[in-house]
C-alpha cells in the first residue's frame, strides 16, 4: 500500500502522485460508490496499482471547483485586456471567504498600464492590502515572479479569476515546461476564451498550483444574502459598533458601516458592489440552491 495525493481527474481515471513524485493513474474501490465516498483532487489517499484504497480526513474542499486540501486561492485580475473590474474582485472575494480560505490578490499585464493608469489602480487597492495580500505581475518583464513564488512556497494553491487575465500565461512563466493553451482576448467580448477543461495540479516553484475551470464562473447559488457580510473582513471588523447585531449593512438604521462608507473610511465601490451582490444572492430563488451542502 502507497500514500500519495490526487493530482488530476478525467473520465473517471484518477492521477495520483507518491512522495517520491511517481505517478499512477487508478480508480476508486468500487465499494465508494456505495459508501458515498468521491475522491477529489487534492486528497491524500491510501493506494496499490490498481484502486484508492482509503481517503485522508480533508482539511477543506470546494464543489466548483471539485478540489480539497487548499491553502490558498491565487486570485487573478487582469489590469486590461480585459479591463479590470472591482465588482469582479469582490465576488471572488466573497466566494473564496466563505470557505475559509486565504485569497491573494494577483494583478496581471500591468505593463499594459501606463504610469499614471498604475498609479490610479494601485491606490485605489491600497484599501484592499489592509485585509489581502496583493501583488503586481508582468508577463512581459516577469516583474512580480519573485513575490508570487515565494508566497506560494509549500502551499497547496488554486488558481481563479476572471476569464482571459491571464492564469495560464502566469503558470507557463513560472513552469515553462507546462506549455498550457492560451487564447488572445476577444476585441469584440473584452474577454477570453476558457481553456482550462479539468481540474489538475501541477508543481509550481516550490509548491504545487491547480488551474481549473470551476472558478471562472461565479455562482451563488448556496450563498444566503444575509450571511454574506461576514465574508467581507472590512465590513466584518466594524460591524459589532452597529445597532443590531444581525445589521445587513444594507437598510437597517444606525450601520457603522454605512457610516464609514459616508466618511469615505471604506471605500463607495467597494460597499456598492456589496450591495450589488447582497441584491444578486437575494434574488435567487431557494429551490435553485443546494440541499446537500
Amino acid at each position: 500500500m502507497k500514500k500519495g495525493r490526487i493530482i488530476k481527474l478525467v473520465a473517471g481515471i484518477y492521477t495520483v502522485q507518491d512522495d517520491e513524485k511517481n505517478l499512477y493513474k487508478i480508480r476508486p474501490l468500487g465499494v465508494f460508490r456505495y459508501r458515498n465516498i468521491s475522491p477529489k483532487v487534492g486528497d491524500i489517499v491510501d493506494f496499490d496499482n490498481d484502486n484508492i484504497l482509503s481517503v485522508y480526513e480533508r482539511v477543506n474542499e470546494l464543489y466548483r471547483p471539485m478540489i480539497a486540501n487548499v491553502d490558498q486561492v491565487l486570485l487573478v485580475n487582469s489590469s486590461k485586456e480585459p479591463n479590470f473590474s472591482f465588482l469582479l474582485l469582490d465576488k471572488f472575494l466573497a466566494m473564496i471567504e466563505a470557505f475559509s480560505i486565504d485569497p491573494i490578490i494577483i494583478v496581471t499585464k500591468i505593463d499594459l498600464l501606463d504610469e499614471e493608469e498604475l498609479h490610479e489602480l494601485k491606490s485605489q487597492l491600497s484599501y484592499y492590502e489592509k485585509y489581502f495580500k496583493v501583488l503586481y505581475y508582468s508577463s512581459k518583464t516577469l516583474e512580480g515572479v519573485d513575490e508570487i513564488l515565494k508566497i506560494t512556497e509549500n502551499k497547496m494553491n488554486v488558481l481563479a479569476g476572471q476569464t482571459g487575465a491571464g492564469k495560464s500565461s502566469l503558470l507557463n512563466a513560472i513552469n515553462p515546461e507546462l506549455n498550457l493553451k492560451t487564447n488572445e482576448i476577444s476585441k469584440a467580448l473584452g474577454r477570453g476564451k476558457h481553456t482550462t477543461r479539468y481540474v489538475e495540479i501541477y508543481e509550481f516553484g516550490s509548491g504545487f498550483i491547480a488551474d481549473t475551470p470551476g472558478f471562472s464562473k461565479l455562482e451563488f447559488e448556496d450563498f444566503e444574502s444575509d450571511q454574506l457580510k461576514y465574508y467581507y473582513p472590512d465590513f466584518f471588523k466594524f460591524s459589532e459598533k452597529c445597532k443590531f447585531n444581525e445589521c445587513t449593512h444594507v437598510h437597517e438604521p444606525k450601520c457603522e458601516v454605512r457610516r464609514l462608507v459616508e466618511t469615505g473610511e471604506i471605500p463607495r465601490f467597494r460597499y456598492d458592489n456589496y450591495v450589488t451582490i447582497f441584491n444578486e444572492i437575494k434574488a435567487i430563488k431557494p429551490k435553485y440552491r443546494r440541499e446537500d451542502k
